[in-house]
Protein backbone atom coordinates (compact mmCIF):
# COMPACT_ATOMS: atom_id res chain seq x y z
CA UNK A 1 0.00 0.00 0.00
CA UNK A 2 1.45 3.33 -1.16
CA UNK A 3 1.64 6.08 1.95
CA UNK A 4 2.65 9.40 0.87
CA UNK A 5 5.90 10.68 2.13
CA UNK A 6 7.45 13.25 5.01
CA UNK A 7 5.24 16.50 4.80
CA UNK A 8 8.53 18.58 3.51
CA UNK A 9 9.77 21.54 5.73
CA UNK A 10 8.99 25.00 4.82
CA UNK A 11 12.76 25.65 4.59
CA UNK A 12 13.10 23.37 1.69
CA UNK A 13 13.70 24.49 -1.72
CA UNK A 14 10.75 24.99 -3.98
CA UNK A 15 11.01 23.56 -7.47
CA UNK A 16 11.13 26.98 -9.37
CA UNK A 17 9.54 30.14 -9.05
CA UNK A 18 7.64 29.96 -5.54
CA UNK A 19 3.67 30.05 -6.33
CA UNK A 20 1.34 32.68 -5.17
CA UNK A 21 -1.82 32.48 -3.94
CA UNK A 22 -3.50 32.56 -6.59
CA UNK A 23 -1.88 30.23 -8.52
CA UNK A 24 -1.76 27.65 -5.55
CA UNK A 25 -5.62 28.02 -6.05
CA UNK A 26 -5.61 27.15 -9.44
CA UNK A 27 -3.45 24.32 -9.01
CA UNK A 28 -5.32 23.04 -5.72
CA UNK A 29 -8.62 22.87 -7.78
CA UNK A 30 -7.41 21.46 -10.60
CA UNK A 31 -5.52 18.64 -8.52
CA UNK A 32 -9.36 17.90 -6.71
CA UNK A 33 -11.05 17.47 -10.00
CA UNK A 34 -8.39 15.01 -11.16
CA UNK A 35 -8.43 13.13 -8.25
CA UNK A 36 -12.20 13.14 -7.77
CA UNK A 37 -11.82 11.76 -11.90
CA UNK A 38 -9.56 9.04 -10.89
CA UNK A 39 -11.66 7.73 -8.33
CA UNK A 40 -14.35 7.58 -10.14
CA UNK A 41 -12.26 5.62 -12.89
CA UNK A 42 -11.04 3.34 -10.13
CA UNK A 43 -14.15 2.53 -8.70
CA UNK A 44 -16.05 1.94 -12.36
CA UNK A 45 -13.17 -0.38 -13.08
CA UNK A 46 -13.26 -2.17 -9.64
CA UNK A 47 -17.35 -2.84 -10.61
CA UNK A 48 -16.53 -3.18 -13.98
CA UNK A 49 -18.22 -6.89 -14.63
CA UNK A 50 -15.65 -7.88 -17.03
CA UNK A 51 -13.05 -7.35 -13.53
CA UNK A 52 -15.53 -9.69 -12.26
CA UNK A 53 -15.28 -12.34 -14.06
CA UNK A 54 -11.83 -12.63 -14.38
CA UNK A 55 -11.49 -12.68 -10.88
CA UNK A 56 -13.65 -15.57 -10.22
CA UNK A 57 -12.70 -17.27 -13.86
CA UNK A 58 -10.22 -20.20 -14.23
CA UNK A 59 -7.78 -18.77 -16.78
CA UNK A 60 -5.82 -20.30 -18.80
CA UNK A 61 -2.95 -19.27 -21.96
CA UNK A 62 -2.32 -15.75 -22.80
CA UNK A 63 -5.69 -14.47 -20.63
CA UNK A 64 -4.02 -16.05 -17.25
CA UNK A 65 -0.67 -14.21 -17.55
CA UNK A 66 -2.09 -10.49 -18.33
CA UNK A 67 -4.55 -11.50 -15.70
CA UNK A 68 -1.90 -11.57 -13.08
CA UNK A 69 0.27 -9.14 -14.41
CA UNK A 70 -2.99 -6.75 -14.24
CA UNK A 71 -4.41 -7.68 -11.00
CA UNK A 72 -0.67 -6.18 -9.71
CA UNK A 73 -1.45 -3.12 -11.88
CA UNK A 74 -5.22 -2.67 -10.24
CA UNK A 75 -3.45 -3.09 -6.69
CA UNK A 76 -0.95 -0.65 -7.39
CA UNK A 77 -3.62 1.92 -8.85
CA UNK A 78 -5.15 1.96 -5.81
CA UNK A 79 -1.40 2.44 -4.10
CA UNK A 80 -0.68 5.49 -5.91
CA UNK A 81 -4.09 6.79 -5.65
CA UNK A 82 -3.98 6.59 -1.90
CA UNK A 83 -0.39 8.21 -2.05
CA UNK A 84 -1.96 11.09 -4.49
CA UNK A 85 -4.89 11.86 -2.19
CA UNK A 86 -2.29 12.19 0.82
CA UNK A 87 -0.05 14.49 -1.10
CA UNK A 88 -3.61 16.62 -2.17
CA UNK A 89 -4.79 16.71 1.61
CA UNK A 90 -1.63 17.78 3.04
CA UNK A 91 -1.15 20.81 0.34
CA UNK A 92 -4.97 21.87 1.18
CA UNK A 93 -4.24 21.77 4.94
CA UNK A 94 -1.58 24.05 4.60
CA UNK A 95 -3.62 26.22 1.94
CA UNK A 96 -6.38 25.93 4.96
CA UNK A 97 -4.03 27.64 7.78
CA UNK A 98 -4.44 31.41 6.54
CA UNK A 99 -6.80 32.88 4.90
CA UNK A 100 -3.85 34.92 2.97
CA UNK A 101 -1.11 32.42 3.23
CA UNK A 102 2.52 33.95 3.61
CA UNK A 103 5.66 33.08 2.19
CA UNK A 104 6.39 29.70 4.43
CA UNK A 105 2.82 28.74 3.28
CA UNK A 106 3.64 29.33 -0.21
CA UNK A 107 6.63 27.16 -0.44
CA UNK A 108 5.25 24.48 1.37
CA UNK A 109 2.81 24.27 -1.36
CA UNK A 110 5.13 24.70 -4.11
CA UNK A 111 7.20 22.16 -2.82
CA UNK A 112 3.75 19.61 -2.22
CA UNK A 113 2.22 20.67 -5.71
CA UNK A 114 5.30 20.98 -7.86
CA UNK A 115 8.18 18.91 -6.42
CA UNK A 116 8.95 15.04 -6.12
CA UNK A 117 6.89 14.93 -2.69
CA UNK A 118 4.65 11.99 -3.16
CA UNK A 119 6.91 8.60 -2.16
CA UNK A 120 5.32 5.30 -2.64
CA UNK A 121 6.78 2.45 -1.48
CA UNK A 122 6.31 -1.33 -3.20
CA UNK A 123 6.01 -4.78 -1.12
CA UNK A 124 9.45 -6.67 -2.19
CA UNK A 125 7.09 -9.80 -2.47
CA UNK A 126 5.11 -10.52 -5.63
CA UNK A 127 6.56 -7.20 -7.53
CA UNK A 128 6.79 -7.06 -11.44
CA UNK A 129 9.34 -5.41 -13.21
CA UNK A 130 7.65 -5.13 -16.12
CA UNK A 131 4.72 -2.66 -14.54
CA UNK A 132 7.01 -0.16 -12.70
CA UNK A 133 10.44 -0.56 -14.43
CA UNK A 134 12.78 -2.33 -12.20
CA UNK A 135 12.25 -3.58 -8.82
CA UNK A 136 12.80 -0.67 -6.44
CA UNK A 137 11.47 -0.15 -2.53
CA UNK A 138 9.79 3.12 -3.28
CA UNK A 139 9.27 6.09 -5.76
CA UNK A 140 9.23 9.76 -5.85
CA UNK A 141 6.85 11.72 -8.27
CA UNK A 142 5.80 15.06 -8.50
CA UNK A 143 1.92 14.94 -8.62
CA UNK A 144 2.03 15.74 -12.33
CA UNK A 145 4.29 12.18 -13.01
CA UNK A 146 1.97 10.11 -10.70
CA UNK A 147 -1.38 11.15 -12.70
CA UNK A 148 0.69 10.25 -15.80
CA UNK A 149 1.72 6.55 -14.26
CA UNK A 150 -1.62 6.18 -12.94
CA UNK A 151 -3.44 6.73 -16.58
CA UNK A 152 -0.60 4.97 -18.12
CA UNK A 153 -1.80 1.33 -15.72
CA UNK A 154 -5.18 2.31 -16.11
CA UNK A 155 -5.43 2.35 -20.29
CA UNK A 156 -3.25 -1.17 -19.61
CA UNK A 157 -5.80 -2.74 -16.89
CA UNK A 158 -8.69 -1.36 -18.69
CA UNK A 159 -7.94 -2.53 -21.94
CA UNK A 160 -7.17 -5.90 -20.73
CA UNK A 161 -10.08 -6.50 -18.79
CA UNK A 162 -12.72 -4.60 -21.60
CA UNK A 163 -10.95 -6.98 -24.42
CA UNK A 164 -11.95 -9.94 -22.30
CA UNK A 165 -15.24 -8.68 -21.71
CA UNK A 166 -15.89 -8.20 -25.30
CA UNK A 167 -15.16 -11.73 -25.86
CA UNK A 168 -17.10 -12.81 -22.88
CA UNK A 169 -20.13 -10.92 -24.60
CA UNK A 170 -20.01 -11.87 -28.03
CA UNK A 171 -18.83 -15.59 -28.05
CA UNK A 172 -20.01 -17.75 -25.86
CA UNK A 173 -23.55 -16.18 -26.68
CA UNK A 174 -22.95 -17.18 -30.47
CA UNK A 175 -21.36 -20.40 -29.80
CA UNK A 176 -24.76 -21.53 -27.79
CA UNK A 177 -26.93 -20.83 -30.48
CA UNK A 178 -24.94 -21.87 -32.93
CA UNK A 179 -24.74 -25.28 -30.96
CA UNK A 180 -28.75 -25.02 -30.73
CA UNK A 181 -29.07 -25.01 -34.50
CA UNK A 182 -26.44 -27.97 -34.38
CA UNK A 183 -28.65 -29.79 -32.22
CA UNK A 184 -32.14 -29.13 -34.45
CA UNK A 185 -29.77 -30.36 -37.61
CA UNK A 186 -28.29 -33.32 -35.75
CA UNK A 187 -31.74 -34.60 -34.64
CA UNK A 188 -33.13 -34.13 -37.88
CA UNK A 189 -30.46 -35.91 -39.79
CA UNK A 190 -30.53 -39.18 -37.63
CA UNK A 191 -34.13 -39.18 -38.15
CA UNK A 192 -33.44 -39.39 -42.35
CA UNK A 193 -30.44 -41.74 -41.96
CA UNK A 194 -27.80 -39.05 -41.87
CA UNK A 195 -25.32 -40.75 -39.68
CA UNK A 196 -21.67 -40.89 -38.12
CA UNK A 197 -20.39 -43.69 -40.37
CA UNK A 198 -23.12 -44.03 -42.75
CA UNK A 199 -22.91 -40.62 -44.11
CA UNK A 200 -20.47 -37.99 -44.69
CA UNK A 201 -22.64 -35.12 -43.25
CA UNK A 202 -22.79 -37.37 -40.32
CA UNK A 203 -19.35 -37.18 -39.67
CA UNK A 204 -18.86 -33.91 -40.62
CA UNK A 205 -21.51 -33.22 -37.84
CA UNK A 206 -19.78 -34.92 -35.14
CA UNK A 207 -16.77 -32.89 -35.90
CA UNK A 208 -18.69 -29.43 -35.80
CA UNK A 209 -20.29 -31.13 -32.23
CA UNK A 210 -16.75 -31.61 -30.93
CA UNK A 211 -15.42 -27.87 -32.31
CA UNK A 212 -17.85 -26.21 -30.51
CA UNK A 213 -17.51 -27.85 -27.76
CA UNK A 214 -13.95 -26.79 -27.22
CA UNK A 215 -14.57 -23.99 -28.54
CA UNK A 216 -16.79 -22.77 -26.25
CA UNK A 217 -14.09 -23.88 -23.41
CA UNK A 218 -11.27 -22.37 -24.29
CA UNK A 219 -13.13 -19.01 -24.99
CA UNK A 220 -14.31 -19.14 -20.94
CA UNK A 221 -11.15 -19.80 -19.83
CA UNK A 222 -8.60 -17.93 -22.29
CA UNK A 223 -10.56 -15.30 -24.04
CA UNK A 224 -7.75 -13.16 -25.05
CA UNK A 225 -6.65 -15.66 -27.15
CA UNK A 226 -9.91 -14.97 -29.37
CA UNK A 227 -9.03 -10.92 -29.47
CA UNK A 228 -7.75 -9.26 -32.91
CA UNK A 229 -6.66 -5.65 -31.15
CA UNK A 230 -7.63 -2.68 -33.49
CA UNK A 231 -4.65 -1.47 -35.99
CA UNK A 232 -3.37 1.63 -34.29
CA UNK A 233 -5.95 1.91 -31.86
CA UNK A 234 -5.35 3.87 -28.66
CA UNK A 235 -8.04 3.39 -26.70
CA UNK A 236 -8.54 0.89 -24.08
CA UNK A 237 -10.59 -2.17 -25.55
CA UNK A 238 -9.96 -0.96 -29.11
CA UNK A 239 -10.56 -4.14 -31.72
CA UNK A 240 -12.83 -6.89 -31.97
CA UNK A 241 -13.34 -10.90 -31.15
CA UNK A 242 -11.82 -13.14 -33.37
CA UNK A 243 -14.10 -15.56 -34.84
CA UNK A 244 -12.46 -17.38 -37.66
CA UNK A 245 -13.04 -20.45 -36.00
CA UNK A 246 -16.42 -19.83 -35.00
CA UNK A 247 -17.05 -18.88 -38.63
CA UNK A 248 -15.64 -21.47 -40.10
CA UNK A 249 -18.02 -24.01 -38.08
CA UNK A 250 -21.46 -22.16 -39.07
CA UNK A 251 -20.39 -22.39 -42.85
CA UNK A 252 -19.75 -26.29 -42.24
CA UNK A 253 -22.96 -26.15 -40.47
CA UNK A 254 -24.61 -24.24 -43.10
CA UNK A 255 -23.38 -27.23 -45.94
CA UNK A 256 -24.13 -29.83 -43.37
CA UNK A 257 -27.82 -28.31 -43.04
CA UNK A 258 -28.01 -27.99 -47.07
CA UNK A 259 -27.06 -31.97 -47.24
CA UNK A 260 -29.83 -32.59 -44.40
CA UNK A 261 -32.83 -30.91 -46.58
CA UNK A 262 -31.58 -32.27 -49.89
CA UNK A 263 -31.98 -35.89 -48.54
CA UNK A 264 -35.32 -34.81 -46.93
CA UNK A 265 -36.37 -33.40 -50.36
CA UNK A 266 -35.50 -36.56 -51.84
CA UNK A 267 -37.90 -38.53 -48.85
CA UNK A 268 -40.79 -36.11 -50.09
CA UNK A 269 -40.55 -36.74 -54.15
CA UNK A 270 -38.82 -40.21 -54.22
CA UNK A 271 -41.48 -42.00 -55.78
CA UNK A 272 -42.03 -38.86 -58.38
CA UNK A 273 -38.10 -38.96 -59.24
CA UNK A 274 -38.06 -42.55 -59.56
CA UNK A 275 -41.18 -42.60 -61.74
CA UNK A 276 -39.49 -40.21 -63.96
CA UNK A 277 -36.38 -42.28 -63.85
CA UNK A 278 -38.49 -45.07 -65.35
CA UNK A 279 -40.03 -42.95 -68.18
CA UNK A 280 -36.79 -41.65 -68.92
CA UNK A 281 -34.87 -45.32 -69.03
CA UNK A 282 -38.28 -46.49 -71.02
CA UNK A 283 -38.09 -43.87 -73.77
CA UNK A 284 -34.32 -44.84 -74.14
CA UNK A 285 -35.16 -48.42 -74.71
CA UNK A 286 -38.26 -47.50 -77.44
CA UNK A 287 -35.72 -45.29 -78.97
CA UNK A 288 -32.43 -48.15 -79.43
CA UNK A 289 -35.20 -50.65 -80.56
CA UNK A 290 -36.35 -48.32 -82.99
CA UNK A 291 -33.28 -47.77 -83.55
CA UNK A 292 -32.13 -51.43 -84.07
CA UNK A 293 -35.51 -51.99 -86.17
CA UNK A 294 -33.84 -49.24 -88.45
CA UNK A 295 -30.87 -50.46 -88.80
CA UNK A 296 -32.49 -53.62 -90.24
CA UNK A 297 -34.58 -51.69 -92.63
CA UNK A 298 -31.51 -49.91 -93.57
CA UNK A 299 -28.90 -53.08 -94.34
CA UNK A 300 -32.16 -54.14 -96.44
CA UNK A 301 -33.12 -51.58 -98.69
CA UNK A 302 -29.80 -49.29 -99.02
CA UNK A 303 -26.81 -51.07 -100.31
CA UNK A 304 -22.90 -50.25 -100.07
CA UNK A 305 -23.73 -48.09 -97.13
CA UNK A 306 -22.03 -48.02 -93.51
CA UNK A 307 -24.56 -48.73 -90.37
CA UNK A 308 -23.70 -48.03 -87.47
CA UNK A 309 -24.33 -50.96 -84.39
CA UNK A 310 -27.24 -49.95 -82.06
CA UNK A 311 -26.27 -50.37 -78.33
CA UNK A 312 -28.25 -53.14 -76.37
CA UNK A 313 -30.40 -52.19 -73.54
CA UNK A 314 -28.53 -50.08 -70.69
CA UNK A 315 -29.43 -53.17 -67.72
CA UNK A 316 -26.58 -51.54 -65.32
CA UNK A 317 -28.78 -48.70 -64.98
CA UNK A 318 -31.60 -50.47 -64.36
CA UNK A 319 -30.19 -52.56 -61.88
CA UNK A 320 -29.01 -49.32 -60.00
CA UNK A 321 -32.83 -48.25 -60.56
CA UNK A 322 -34.01 -51.33 -58.79
CA UNK A 323 -31.29 -51.22 -56.29
CA UNK A 324 -32.98 -46.96 -55.54
CA UNK A 325 -36.05 -48.40 -55.89
CA UNK A 326 -35.30 -51.08 -52.66
CA UNK A 327 -33.78 -47.73 -50.94
CA UNK A 328 -37.19 -46.01 -50.87
CA UNK A 329 -38.75 -49.09 -49.52
CA UNK A 330 -36.53 -49.73 -46.83
CA UNK A 331 -36.28 -45.78 -46.08
CA UNK A 332 -32.90 -45.26 -46.50
CA UNK A 333 -32.96 -41.63 -47.60
CA UNK A 334 -29.40 -40.56 -47.28
CA UNK A 335 -28.40 -43.43 -49.75
CA UNK A 336 -30.91 -42.97 -52.13
CA UNK A 337 -30.46 -39.23 -52.34
CA UNK A 338 -26.74 -39.27 -53.74
CA UNK A 339 -27.95 -42.75 -55.97
CA UNK A 340 -30.87 -40.89 -57.45
CA UNK A 341 -29.04 -37.93 -58.80
CA UNK A 342 -26.40 -39.25 -60.48
CA UNK A 343 -29.25 -42.12 -61.89
CA UNK A 344 -31.05 -38.94 -63.49
CA UNK A 345 -27.92 -37.79 -65.24
CA UNK A 346 -27.06 -40.58 -66.91
CA UNK A 347 -30.29 -41.78 -67.36
CA UNK A 348 -30.54 -38.09 -69.77
CA UNK A 349 -27.55 -39.41 -70.81
CA UNK A 350 -28.39 -42.46 -71.94
CA UNK A 351 -31.95 -41.17 -73.87
CA UNK A 352 -29.48 -38.54 -75.82
CA UNK A 353 -27.31 -41.74 -76.89
CA UNK A 354 -30.11 -43.44 -78.17
CA UNK A 355 -31.32 -40.80 -79.70
CA UNK A 356 -27.90 -40.17 -81.70
CA UNK A 357 -27.58 -43.55 -82.76
CA UNK A 358 -31.11 -43.53 -83.95
CA UNK A 359 -30.18 -40.29 -85.99
CA UNK A 360 -26.80 -42.30 -86.89
CA UNK A 361 -28.51 -45.69 -88.22
CA UNK A 362 -31.58 -43.61 -90.09
CA UNK A 363 -29.04 -41.34 -91.86
CA UNK A 364 -29.25 -43.82 -95.14
CA UNK A 365 -32.85 -43.47 -95.49
CA UNK A 366 -33.22 -39.50 -94.65
CA UNK A 367 -30.36 -38.89 -97.71
CA UNK A 368 -32.97 -41.36 -99.80
CA UNK A 369 -36.21 -39.49 -98.72
CA UNK A 370 -34.46 -36.18 -99.35
CA UNK A 371 -33.44 -37.55 -102.98
CA UNK A 372 -37.14 -38.43 -103.40
CA UNK A 373 -38.08 -35.16 -102.55
CA UNK A 374 -35.87 -33.58 -104.80
CA UNK A 375 -36.68 -35.33 -107.73
CA UNK A 376 -40.30 -34.95 -107.05
CA UNK A 377 -39.68 -31.28 -106.67
CA UNK A 378 -38.20 -30.64 -110.44
CA UNK A 379 -40.72 -32.82 -111.52
CA UNK A 380 -43.68 -30.76 -110.47
CA UNK A 381 -41.52 -27.28 -111.58
CA UNK A 382 -41.12 -28.93 -115.76
CA UNK A 383 -44.35 -29.52 -115.38
CA UNK A 384 -45.63 -26.21 -114.49
CA UNK A 385 -43.43 -25.01 -117.46
CA UNK A 386 -45.34 -27.64 -119.69
CA UNK A 387 -41.85 -30.04 -120.13
CA UNK A 388 -43.28 -32.44 -118.56
CA UNK A 389 -43.61 -34.38 -121.92
CA UNK A 390 -39.98 -33.94 -123.01
CA UNK A 391 -38.48 -36.75 -123.83
CA UNK A 392 -34.88 -36.43 -121.87
CA UNK A 393 -36.88 -35.27 -119.16
CA UNK A 394 -38.92 -38.55 -118.74
CA UNK A 395 -35.95 -41.49 -119.65
CA UNK A 396 -33.81 -39.67 -117.01
CA UNK A 397 -37.15 -39.23 -114.53
CA UNK A 398 -37.54 -42.55 -114.66
CA UNK A 399 -34.10 -43.42 -114.49
CA UNK A 400 -33.58 -42.11 -111.04
CA UNK A 401 -37.29 -42.84 -110.22
CA UNK A 402 -36.41 -46.65 -110.79
CA UNK A 403 -32.77 -46.13 -108.55
CA UNK A 404 -34.10 -44.52 -105.74
CA UNK A 405 -37.48 -46.66 -105.48
CA UNK A 406 -35.76 -49.89 -105.86
CA UNK A 407 -34.07 -52.00 -103.06
CA UNK A 408 -31.09 -52.03 -102.22
CA UNK A 409 -31.04 -48.73 -103.05
CA UNK A 410 -27.17 -47.04 -104.12
CA UNK A 411 -27.34 -44.02 -102.67
CA UNK A 412 -23.90 -43.10 -104.65
CA UNK A 413 -25.58 -43.99 -108.22
CA UNK A 414 -28.90 -42.45 -107.02
CA UNK A 415 -27.67 -39.30 -106.42
CA UNK A 416 -25.72 -39.18 -109.24
CA UNK A 417 -29.07 -40.13 -111.45
CA UNK A 418 -31.05 -37.33 -109.83
CA UNK A 419 -28.40 -34.54 -110.38
CA UNK A 420 -28.23 -35.23 -114.12
CA UNK A 421 -32.11 -35.21 -113.93
CA UNK A 422 -32.32 -31.74 -112.07
CA UNK A 423 -29.36 -30.78 -114.82
CA UNK A 424 -31.24 -31.35 -117.21
CA UNK A 425 -34.68 -29.69 -116.01
CA UNK A 426 -32.25 -26.63 -115.23
CA UNK A 427 -31.26 -26.39 -118.93
CA UNK A 428 -34.53 -26.92 -120.54
CA UNK A 429 -35.65 -24.05 -118.06
CA UNK A 430 -33.10 -22.19 -119.02
CA UNK A 431 -34.22 -22.96 -123.03
CA UNK A 432 -30.45 -23.88 -123.32
CA UNK A 433 -31.72 -27.87 -123.82
CA UNK A 434 -30.15 -30.50 -122.44
CA UNK A 435 -26.54 -30.57 -120.89
CA UNK A 436 -23.83 -33.20 -121.47
CA UNK A 437 -22.31 -34.94 -124.31
CA UNK A 438 -25.62 -37.25 -124.60
CA UNK A 439 -28.21 -37.64 -127.24
CA UNK A 440 -31.40 -37.13 -126.87
CA UNK A 441 -32.00 -41.03 -126.63
CA UNK A 442 -29.81 -40.45 -122.99
CA UNK A 443 -26.78 -42.42 -124.37
CA UNK A 444 -23.40 -41.18 -124.27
Amino acid sequence: MGVAGPFPSYAARPPGPVMDRDEADRALARLGAEHEAIETSLLALQDHAGRRLLEGADLTGVTKERWSATEQSITLLWSYFDAYAGALNRAREVRARRRQPNREDLVALTELLRGQGVTVAHAAAGHDPSITGPARLSEHFTLEDLVHRMNELYARSLDMVVASDSVWSAMPARIDLLAAELRRTHSLAHSVGVRPGEHPAGDDLESIVQELTTLRVQVISDPLAFWLPGPGSSAPGGGRPDTTRYDRAARALDEVRREVEAVLAVRQDAEQRLVQLRDVLSRADRTLAEARAARGEVLAKIAASEVPAVNGPPTALQERLAAASEYRRHAQWHRLSPLLESLEQQAEEELLRAREQLTAVTAPLAVRAELRGRLDAYKAKVARHGLAEDPVLIERYDAARRMLWSAPCDLRVAALTVQRYQDAALDMLAGRGPSGPEDRRGHP
